[in-house]
């Protein structure tokens, strides 16, 4: 079980998150979604306890996360936030191995390089394995970070947008293998969104969020066009393409007129 109790957090005097409240389910990908400024990445930062609430409690099988320690969150919780710092001279096969850290006390044992190995294989990294960190590129350098998450052998996976910088086949790869992981290992995803079409091709639960808050929670059945104006204003469609949903945006401003004066 992993779960936000009435979850208020924030930097400082702001306060960004406002009475979050949300159990996750294992072997299920959850996307969070809304606009700027919704309050979605300090959301998965009060979920790694990288930030503290000021109220409220993130629970994890059953104990407040605040009762453990660095190391036994490292265990259990691998988060991927939007920028990130890795050593610029290791190999790619180091630095997916530095997911290894919590479980190694003096250097890695057999177990921990198969498992880097079957991790580098999985995302289709063997090729780079040994190549230096420094001399690949935005997207490259993004599947080694994600592979360095899946090293973890977590039971939770927060990604925030984690396949930003890959290109479109890339994208939909990763976020298959990340699917496909999350079903057999039984993982609790919760990944930043703002793709809303990669969110529905790969998830199954929807978390909407505004203002701080929670603004709607469920199955693919809430995004609806009416959903998608209230929290983005902008207005959409759904298509349905071979079973698939597909929304299909209109650019704000765009062939329309807007009033003058109110006439």
């Amino acid at each position: 079980m992993f779960k936000a109790a009435d979850l208020f957090a924030g930097y400082h005097e702001r306060e960004v998150l406002r009475g979050i409240s949300i159990g996750f389910q294992e072997g299920k990908a959850t996307a969070i979604l809304g606009p700027n400024g919704s309050g979605k990445s300090t959301f998965l930062r009060v979920l790694d306890r990288i930030l503290k609430p000021y109220k409220g409690a993130v629970y994890f099988d059953g104990k407040r996360l605040e009762s453990f320690s660095r190391k036994q969150i490292a265990r259990s919780i691998a988060y991927l936030p939007q920028m990130t710092n890795t050593v610029p001279f290791c190999t790619v096969f180091e630095a997916v191995l530095l997911g290894r850290k919590p479980y190694i006390s003096l250097e890695p044992g057999e177990g921990d390089l198969e498992i880097v190995e079957e991790i580098i294989k999985e995302i289709g990294l063997e090729e780079l394995a040994f190549r230096k960190i420094h001399e690949l590129s935005g997207g490259e350098l993004q599947k080694v970070l994600i592979a360095r998450a899946l090293a973890q052998k977590p039971h939770v996976l927060l990604l925030d947008e984690p396949v930003s910088h890959l290109d479109m086949r890339n994208q939909l790869e990763i976020l298959g293998v990340l699917k496909d992981v999350t079903q057999k290992q039984n993982l609790i995803n919760i990944t930043v969104f703002h793709d809303l079409n990669l969110a529905l091709m790969f998830n199954d639960y929807f978390v909407f969020m505004k203002n701080g808050e929670i603004y709607r929670e469920g199955g693919a059945e809430i995004i609806t066009p009416s959903l998608i104006k209230e929290v983005y204003d902008v207005d959409a469609e759904i298509m349905a393409i071979d079973n698939k949903r597909i929304l299909v945006f209109a650019y704000p401003g765009i062939g329309t007129k807007k009033p003058v004066n109110g006439h």
